[in-house]
């Protein structure tokens, strides 16, 4: 009878631990597949670029669009929330598409330089040309964060690496073109629209850094100048 008793209340010990470890079980992917129900304060912005009705209210269609695009292009939280980075982010790729194919418009890159290859980061945007000749782009880049900041100026490329692996980050950086210190054109493994920013670097796609390989040299001058927004 006394085993019984104990056999009893050993099966009772294990059901009281088992219920909450089960409450958490199923409570976590619960939490982790939440999704804003709050519209944001860029709602019809975001709405407008993803092409969704501009209505303002969030719906959950458009949730499942947003959350897509924050997770394409590292914005976080992914909640699908129109938020201000997120909105930072359109609003950039906006003026970047209004570019077109005049990026120095301004005539703030030099032309009397021969070939070079331009940076602005105010648009985050890079370019190669001759002259007043566009020879490649203009293509979206990714430059340095609050900080870290791509030093702006006329330099020239000295060093190049096609399978370059930073030790300082721990990070490879394929197409390395090095124009200034640790700072050089190349590819990365992340959205060009991730935000914050690099360590310093210039980012590009896979595409364009290669094209940038085949068309740049050693002694090749680059110019970098505007600021980029949040630093």
């Amino acid at each position: 009878m006394g085993d019984t008793r104990r056999r009893g209340a050993a099966l009772l010990g294990v059901t009281a631990l088992a219920a909450p470890l089960a409450l958490v079980v199923t409570a976590a992917p619960a939490q982790a597949a939440s999704c804003s129900t709050k519209a944001g304060p860029y709602q019809k912005q975001v709405e407008k670029f993803l092409g969704r009705p501009v209505d303002g209210k969030q719906s959950s269609a458009d949730c499942t669009a947003i959350r897509a695009f924050q997770k394409k292009h590292g914005i976080t939280p992914t909640i699908g929330y129109a938020g201000p980075v997120t909105w930072g982010v359109v609003d950039l790729m906006n003026k970047q598409k209004a570019v077109g194919k005049n990026p120095n418009k301004a005539g703030k890159c030099p032309v009397n330089k021969g070939r070079i290859a331009c940076v602005n980061l105010t648009l985050q945007l890079s370019w190669i040309q001759d002259g007043k000749k566009l020879v490649y782009g203009p293509v979206p880049v990714r430059t340095g964060r609050d900080r870290y900041e791509t030093r702006t100026g006329l330099k020239k490329i000295y060093w190049r690496h096609i399978d370059h692996y930073s030790t300082l980050y721990n990070v490879p950086m394929p197409y390395s073109q090095f124009f200034d210190g640790g700072q050089a054109f190349h590819s990365v493994g992340v959205s060009v629209w991730n935000p914050p920013g690099s360590h310093g670097c210039v980012n590009m796609t896979t595409k364009d850094a290669k094209k940038y390989w085949s068309l740049l040299r050693n002694g090749d001058d680059v110019f970098v100048y505007g600021r980029k927004p949040g630093t």
